[in-house]
């Protein structure tokens, strides 16, 4: 999921007859990852990433998902003319601001630039801006006397967004509207692909059409096949319509078939991913090479080292209250650094819902963490609702980990 939705189902199974039959435990341990995903992108080696999500997945909640085991990460959906524009004027694009989604420092790698729009040169042209992003931060820094970021810093792969059920602008088609005018969104992603060096790659996320119609699904597979032949390196797949937009479940009977349809090809799926076991019963299920965590990791950054525990054949076990605690102070100080602190005391309530799930007494957590405002606000509430050495597993070391890179 790229965009987020107040009217978004609760989270439920997905439609997969069968699925529920599989042992998650047994699936993760014989999981094995696609050797074209870390030859494609160095780094990317597991066999889930963090999705973009509007409003959310900025560099603070990247880094954090890194930190514990996320091996890629894709911003949130940025509009071509913010981009061209310079991030100026479009505060009401319902899309993402431009500082937020440009590499966080060395520790935000590997990391997906996705973009969304109406007009081809206009998606190409922002493309090639996207790429030239952090180098246009480094110059920046260096004129201005700041400290500059690392020179390296670059897009993995620019992702384009064929998928958001966002509104119409002017009536003209962007993000999953596309899917009912598959020769315009092939237009958008031949300009994207030959206005992008060779070296970085182009990607593309779908959902399986704009609707249930057999036309839908016509023109679903015209615009996945062409993307392929356009040298597109994957397509990540959402098993929802764009006319339910984030309301009843997805299918992922569509992503199993639409695997079987393509087994040379590498396809990702997304949709209904809420906890560590969903990610290995999609895997096993569907057949995609990797799963998009979208809702799913909002608050919680631990599915990702639940992931990889079960994978190594350990169980995934939940976070302790020592381990929660790092881990909504390292956040909190993340996003006040890439938003200033006002800005990340708002922005961390949306967070604070998912996080207070883990605490025993979550709807106290909750409220207090929706009235914090200030750094203050949100350690007293830290201290508060997550003492020190409440466990004894990690307790010592928990902050530490979290707070600093690896």
């Amino acid at each position: 999921m790229s965009c987020e939705s107040n009217n978004a189902t609760p989270p439920s199974p997905a439609i997969a007859p069968g699925a529920e039959l599989i042992d998650p435990a047994a699936a993760a341990r014989t999981t094995v990852i696609d050797p074209r995903l870390p030859a494609l992108v160095p780094g990317f080696d597991a066999p889930f990433f963090q999705a973009g999500l509007a409003g959310y997945s900025d560099a603070a909640m990247r880094i954090i998902a890194r930190r514990h085991g996320c091996p890629y990460c894709v911003t949130e959906a940025l509009l071509d003319r913010t981009l061209l524009a310079g991030g100026r004027g479009f505060a009401k694009a319902d899309l993402g601001e431009l500082e937020d989604n440009i590499p966080g420092g060395v520790e935000d790698q590997p990391l997906a630039g996705q973009i969304m729009g109406c007009d081809p040169q206009e998606m190409a042209d922002a493309a090639v801006k996207m790429i030239e992003q952090p180098r246009r931060a480094l110059l920046r820094a260096r004129a201005n006397e700041e400290v500059a970021p690392p020179d390296d810093l670059r897009f993995a792969s620019i992702d384009v967004n064929l998928a958001c059920p966002v509104k119409k602008i002017k009536a003209k088609a962007r993000g999953g509207h596309w899917l009912r005018e598959p020769e315009g969104a092939i237009e958008i992603l031949g300009a994207v692909r030959r206005a992008l060096p060779d070296h970085v790659l182009a990607t593309v996320k779908l959902r399986r059409g704009s609707d249930d119609s057999p036309e839908a699904e016509r023109n679903f597979f015209r615009i996945f096949d062409a993307a392929y032949d356009l040298g597109y390196s994957w397509a990540t797949v959402h098993g929802r319509t764009v006319e339910q937009k984030y309301i009843g479940p997805s299918r992922w009977t569509f992503l199993r078939d639409l695997v079987r349809r393509n087994p040379d090809r590498v396809v990702f799926g997304s949709g209904d991913i809420w906890d560590v076991h969903d990610i290995f019963r999609m895997l096993a299920y569907t057949g995609v090479r990797a799963a998009a965590v979208a809702r799913g990791c909002i608050g919680n950054p631990w599915i990702f080292r639940q992931a990889r525990d079960m994978m190594a054949g350990r169980p995934p076990l939940p976070p302790t209250l020592d381990e929660q605690r790092a881990v909504l102070l390292a956040h909190f100080d993340l996003s006040s650094a890439v938003n200033g602190e006002r800005r990340a005391g708002m922005l961390m309530r949306k967070f604070a819902v998912r996080f207070a799930a883990h605490h025993p007494r979550a709807e106290e957590a909750r409220v207090a963490f929706i009235r914090a405002e200030t750094c203050e606000d949100w350690r007293a509430i830290v201290d508060q609702f997550y003492p020190h050495a409440i466990s004894s597993r990690g307790s010592a070391s928990a902050a530490e980990a979290v707070a600093a890179p690896h």
